[in-house]
């Protein structure tokens, strides 16, 4: 029995994978990045040699949201704090070589740095914010709405280790240096429920192979989803397809039950207000062989 098949036998019930084998299933391995299109550099090989123009920015297709109802004039104060808050080197207005930025110079010390992407409302960002305040705390979320409302929630909680990037994670992929983030969290992300989008979900190798180069050895990837087929996928592409993550579940109740130090957000609320049951993955960066461990 393959390893692969071994990690078939211990997923959850009902997280089929048989359909990933099947022609266009999501997960599939891709030669070109459907989300980039054919041709363009991988995150992180877009610095020029010297000599070099600056390569120009990325074709990069988003799907969803930059924004929602108009935003309050309250709102709209609270994005003025954008200035303090975002992370330096990040935009290509000011880092257009793509070099490479250590996370923890944006909070003037050598602290741990942790990542959540797409932090929707910002209250799960904000709680380990309050609860961990040794450690900085980047969030990427591209619908400004959701941004607003996270600056809100900083000013209230009063916290200052955390960082905010207005846009796409694979902006802040380009310049993050291998083995440089402590942990990441992927929180009900966007289900892309229709199976021809499903290669829009996070959990395909665009995102999960930048994700994988920047994280530490023994980072841990929490993934929280009430998707069963997101279940499904993101098993099967960031533990079964995959060699640098072990799935630390040993039984049913470690993704039934919540995190010890887990905040219900208001995805969660609404999809137990409809039937439906959260399941929370974690994962642990392997060591690379040859390569930094943090």
């Amino acid at each position: 029995m393959s390893e692969a098949d071994a990690r078939r036998k211990r997923l959850p019930a009902g997280a089929d994978t048989s359909r990933a084998a099947e022609g266009g299933a999501a997960g599939a391995p891709v030669s070109a990045s459907p989300e980039t299109g054919e041709g363009n550099d991988a995150p992180g090989d877009m610095a020029p040699a010297e000599g070099e123009v600056a390569p120009l920015r990325p074709r990069r297709n988003f799907y969803g949201r930059r924004m929602g109802k108009r935003l309050r004039p309250s709102q709209k104060r609270y994005l003025a704090d954008l200035a303090r808050l975002a992370p330096a080197g990040v935009g290509f207005e000011d880092n257009p070589e793509r070099r490479l930025v250590d996370p923890a110079g944006w909070f003037g010390d050598s602290r741990p740095v942790w990542l959540e992407i797409g932090f929707g409302g910002g209250e799960h960002m904000v709680h380990q914010a309050v609860q961990n305040p040794g450690v900085g705390i980047v969030g990427c979320e591209p619908f400004i709405n959701g941004v607003a409302m996270l600056i809100g929630k900083i000013r209230a909680a009063g916290v200052e280790n955390v960082r905010v990037w207005p846009g796409d994670v694979r902006d802040l992929f380009d310049v993050l240096p291998d083995a440089s983030i402590d942990r990441a969290f992927l929180l009900y992300p966007d289900p892309w429920p229709k199976r021809r989008h499903h290669k829009r979900r996070f959990v395909n190798p665009e995102f999960l192979d930048p994700l994988a180069r920047v994280l530490k050895t023994g980072a841990i990837f929490r993934v929280a989803t009430d998707i069963g087929d997101y279940v499904r996928q993101t098993l099967e592409e960031v533990w079964i397809r995959r060699r640098d993550f072990d799935w630390l579940a040993e039984g049913p109740e470690d993704w039934r039950n919540p995190w010890p130090d887990w905040i219900p957000t208001r995805y969660e609320q609404k999809a137990l207000r409809e039937g439906r049951r959260p399941h929370y993955l974690t994962f642990k960066r392997r060591a690379k062989p040859g390569g930094p461990t943090g």
